[in-house]
């Protein structure tokens, strides 16, 4: 058994052997505000960060568990590890197919922790409550299971996800996490939620597999399908598989946080324009979706019939918020220079000033995102 060990902490505890734990994070939460750090972070933080890690640039407002290299981003070096065969917390994946070419064994890339939790209240912020009505609606209208909802987190990273949404749902709620990382997939199993909106309780397995090659049977009996900041870093070809997987499963599929290749900048720049234009590029490059993801997402659900809804998810960002948008405004400007060497001198300016503006309490930034919700057509199965 392969175990991560808390500098501080100790060992954070395996789960029992059929690799299901309850959700391990905060009870009682007002369900009107957003969320911020949950109260178990402090333990499963030292796992999550075991070893050490150079922070390298954090790329952008979108998130994501995959391709961190290809948007601008250092990737951490891989934590301690002790013993063979799985991680504390990682269930193996049985329904997705294996991420790696033959013969290769290396990791994939993690996206950095430290970036997720520096978003996380700001996500919770500015996810959609307009779409959570007809979630719950169609959610209500589905046969009653005595396992409750199954809820597919795919790319979960450290579960922020969950510790928003499933506090806002009614009823029993078996959540299951995917992600490549085994060390998110850890953090996010040990510092989910315990409990929904109506105090019934909510469950956890993990699975580890690679996105870009999810199979339809993967989310067989899934009630939903959940995503953060994710489309956006898929190509078109992986989306249209995300929709058929989730037509065929006909289930509903909550996906927020998309990039919508706008942002506002206050006061403005004259390089402000430029920038966006270069990053939205940098989204774009090796085939990825980036600022055409949304609309990309919607055609292909609608393709199967599914009734797709739209609503805008901008963070909003002022000087309280100077912690998240100084790295930001670092990663927005880098991947913009790496798209566009010619930029460097005068972007090396703009970040100056604009980071000096940020540190005055002066800079203001709003940063467009779409969040969707998908309502597949009912298969009459289990979902």
């Amino acid at each position: 058994m392969k175990k991560t060990t808390a500098p501080d902490g100790g060992a954070v505890p395996a789960p029992p052997a059929d690799g299901v734990i309850p959700g391990a994070g905060p009870t009682g939460r007002p369900t009107g505000q957003p969320q911020g750090r949950p109260t178990e972070w402090p333990t499963a933080w030292a796992a999550a960060r075991s070893g050490e890690r150079p922070h390298g640039h954090l790329v952008d407002g979108s998130g994501g568990d995959r391709r961190q290299a290809e948007r601008g981003g250092g990737l951490p070096d891989r934590p301690h590890e002790q013993g063979t065969g799985q991680p504390s917390a990682e269930r193996a994946t049985l329904r997705l197919r294996e991420a790696r070419a033959p013969g290769r064994t290396e990791e994939p890339p993690r996206y950095a922790p430290e970036w997720l939790e520096l978003r996380e209240g700001a996500d919770a912020a500015a996810r959609a409550r307009d779409l959570l009505d007809p979630l719950r609606i169609r959610l209500a209208n589905l046969p009653r299971r005595a396992d409750g909802l199954v809820v597919h987190d795919l790319g979960c990273g450290t579960g922020s996800m969950g510790r928003w949404l499933a506090p806002l749902l009614d009823g029993a709620q078996h959540w299951v996490l995917h992600d490549r990382d085994p060390y998110l997939l850890h953090f996010a199993a040990v510092a989910s939620p315990r409990s929904a909106a109506d105090g019934s309780g909510v469950t956890v397995e993990t699975r580890r597999g690679d996105l870009a090659r999810l199979t339809p049977d993967a989310l067989v009996g899934a009630s939903l399908v959940t995503a953060s900041a994710l489309l956006d870093v898929l190509t078109p070809q992986e989306v249209a598989g995300l929709a058929a997987a989730c037509a065929g499963a006909g289930c509903a599929a909550l996906l927020t946080l998309s990039v919508a290749g706008r942002v506002e900048v206050t006061p403005e720049h004259p390089l402000d324009a430029e920038i966006a234009e270069a990053f939205n590029d940098h989204q774009r490059r090796t085939g990825l979706l980036g600022p055409d993801a949304v609309t990309a997402a919607a055609d292909a659900f609608a393709e199967h019939g599914a009734t797709v809804l739209a609503h805008p998810s901008p963070w909003h960002l002022g000087p309280d918020e100077s912690a998240l948008t100084a790295p930001w405004l670092r990663g927005w400007v880098g991947a913009a220079v790496e798209q566009r060497p010619e930029l460097r001198e005068p972007a090396a300016r703009y970040l100056d000033e604009r980071l000096a503006a940020c540190a005055a309490g002066r800079l203001r930034v709003v940063v467009h995102h779409t969040d969707l919700l998908v309502l597949c057509r009912p298969t009459g199965g289990d979902s």
